[in-house]
Parts: C-alpha cells; sequence; structure tokens
C-alpha cells in the first residue's frame, strides 16, 4: 500500500546563511583575492562542459584546536582522473595543488567545517560553438565554511525518476564534471515538483545508479548493497568510505552489483551517501515506507563511525585525515611552476 502517514517533505536543501565569502581562492599557481578573481566575460570555458571539479571537506577536529581535510589525496587523484578522461591538461602536479589545498584552507584562518571545490577548466574563448582542445586550463581552489548548525536531515523521501542516467555511451558519468549534474538537475526538478525530497535515478537497462549529486546504498537481510560502479554511478569517495566502514567496524556483508528497482520496495534501509550530507536516509521510496519509516540502525551506527573518523577520533584511519596548519594572517606566496 502508498503509505500517506509520513509528514510532508522537507528538501535537503544548504542554509541561506550556510556560505561565507572568504578572503582568498588559489588559482593557477597562486593565491587571488577572492573578489578580484575575474575571467573575461567571453572565456565561456569555465561553464562548458569540459569542466571537472571536486568537493572536499574539511572538519573541525574533536579537540575543537585543529582542522582536517578528510581523505584529500584520494579527492586529488580523482580530480586527475576526471581531467585525463575530458581531455583536461592540468599544468599543476598533484602534490602542488594539494599543498595548494591546505595552503588556501590555512591563508583563510578557517577554524570550522569547510567545503573546498578545486576545479578545472579550458580559458581559451569558444570557437565554432567549441571550446578548442589545444586551450590552455586553468584550475581554480575555491572554499567556503559550511554553517556549524548545518545538520543532515533525519530522512528525505526519494522517487524513482522518468529521467535515465547518463551512460558511457554518451559521456562518462564515473567522473565529476559540472555537465554530468544537468542530469541530476532535471530529475531533482521534477521530483520536487511531485512532492518528493529527492529522485533516484535508473540506467539504459533500468537498474538502479544513484541520487542527483549522491550515490546510493541499501541494506536487506543483513547486507549492505550498493551499485557497481558499471552501473553508471561516480567513482565516489564517500561510497568507498562506507564500504570500508561497513565491512570492517559493522563486520557486515558488502555486495557491488546490478540492483533492480524493486528491490528498493524490499529493503530494510535505503541511505544516499555524499559529501555535503554524509548518509542521508531514505524514510520513503515511490511512496512505500522503507523499514519502520525512521533511519534504520545500520545507517545510524553508519553515521556515528563517519564522524568518528572525520573528526579525528579513530586512529584506525588517521590516513584519510590531512591536518591544516595554525592560520596565518598573511598568506605564503605559491609560486607557479611548469609540469
Amino acid at each position: 500500500m502508498t503509505d500517506t502517514s509520513l509528514p510532508p517533505p522537507q528538501a535537503p536543501v544548504l542554509p541561506d546563511g550556510g556560505r561565507t565569502v572568504p578572503q582568498w581562492l588559489w588559482r593557477s599557481g597562486r593565491l587571488v583575492e577572492w573578489h578580484s578573481a575575474q575571467i573575461h566575460v567571453n572565456a565561456v570555458g569555465h561553464a562548458s562542459a569540459s569542466a571537472v571539479f571536486e568537493g572536499i571537506r574539511s572538519y573541525r577536529a574533536a579537540d575543537g584546536e585543529r582542522l582536517l581535510v578528510f581523505r584529500l589525496q584520494d579527492h586529488v587523484r580523482r580530480l586527475y582522473d576526471s581531467a585525463r578522461i575530458c581531455r583536461l591538461d592540468l599544468r599543476h602536479s598533484r602534490t602542488e595543488l594539494t599543498a595548494a589545498i591546505v595552503e588556501l584552507l590555512r591563508a583563510n584562518g578557517y577554524r570550522d567545517d569547510t567545503y573546498v571545490r578545486p576545479w578545472a577548466f579550458p580559458s581559451g574563448f569558444i570557437k565554432e560553438q567549441m571550446v578548442p582542445a589545444d586551450s590552455p586550463c586553468e584550475v581554480i581552489v575555491d572554499s567556503w565554511t559550511l554553517d556549524s548548525t548545518l545538520r543532515a536531515p533525519e530522512g528525505c523521501r526519494a522517487a524513482v525518476s522518468s529521467w535515465l542516467r547518463i551512460s558511457e555511451s554518451s559521456m562518462p558519468p564515473r567522473v565529476k564534471a559540472f555537465s554530468n549534474y544537468h542530469n541530476g538537475r532535471l530529475a531533482l526538478l521534477e521530483a520536487r515538483e511531485n512532492g518528493h525530497d529527492w529522485p533516484v535515478l535508473l540506467n539504459e537497462r533500468h537498474k538502479v545508479t544513484e541520487g542527483p549529486g549522491a550515490c546510493l546504498a541499501l541494506v536487506r537481510d543483513g547486507r549492505l548493497i550498493t551499485p557497481s560502479l558499471s552501473s553508471g554511478v561516480l567513482e565516489s569517495i564517500t561510497r568507498a568510505t562506507v564500504i570500508t566502514l561497513a565491512e570492517d567496524v559493522l563486520g557486515l556483508r558488502v555486495e557491488e552489483r546490478e540492483v533492480d528497482r524493486t528491490e528498493l520496495y524490499l529493503a530494510d534501509e535505503i541511505f544516499f551517501l555524499g559529501t555535503v550530507w554524509e548518509i542521508l536516509p531514505v524514510l520513503a521510496i515511490d511512496g512505500l515506507r522503507v523499514g519502520d519509516g525512521a533511519p534504520g540502525p545500520v545507517a545510524l551506527r553508519l553515521r556515528h563511525e563517519y564522524q568518528q573518523v572525520v573528526r579525528g577520533r579513530s586512529d584506525r584511519y588517521r590516513h584519510w585525515l590531512t591536518e591544516v596548519p595554525a592560520p596565518a594572517n598573511v598568506p605564503s606566496p605559491l609560486v607557479p611552476t611548469n609540469h
């Protein structure tokens, strides 16, 4: 039966006060004042189909004294993987970009949870409606604080979208490219119009993939199940983290495989996995209650363990954390190098 007793849907969106303008961003080898980082209106490469990016979170440590960047090296590696697939030549090394992100966080004096977005795009003018393949590539690292009161919603309502997820035959779904997110945006608009919070997209084989900006997992009969990378999902770092925690800490059996739509209706738990909301339980799918309609024990335990890791309380996964040095009043110059 379709359940109608759930509370009205609440869209899981960032609050208006969740972003503050920083003093600095990192641009192609040096720190630049945020307000002076401009580009010519005709150089639309930054908004083109070729742009790739990363979403990284740094967390205030449990001791309140340190800022810890979560899985920084993994994010930087994925940015370069995305750039390779999208034929972008990043002239800065991974080591340089990693150091730049840490330096930017230090220069801006962040002490609370922060979102970091490195992104790369061809910066040449368009010709014949396309950005030329030999256009120089620019790299920006932007950042903003996440409101300390920001908390993931207790849960959300989801629905399977009529829009199909992009496939390998048209665009590379495993990369983090701005253009890929238009697919999820259309699905999200449809879901909200129909009274749901988030959509779940199917692929061309009508198997489950992910949501608009977050991967998906379900729990059934004591197993954690998530669509395989070959199903058309992003190579999500949050997904990889949750798989590790589920196996190592919770002792769950994990299955990475194709998932049928109807399996969602039989799941004990469903949750989205992503950098911003981390682990977001799905309380209803296509109007059907998931489990007892409340966040399940696996999701709650994973949320707890995830926070233990990112706040530096877990020695076991300390290698996932990069500590940011104490803030400085004046940023150190970052001299561009050629690679």
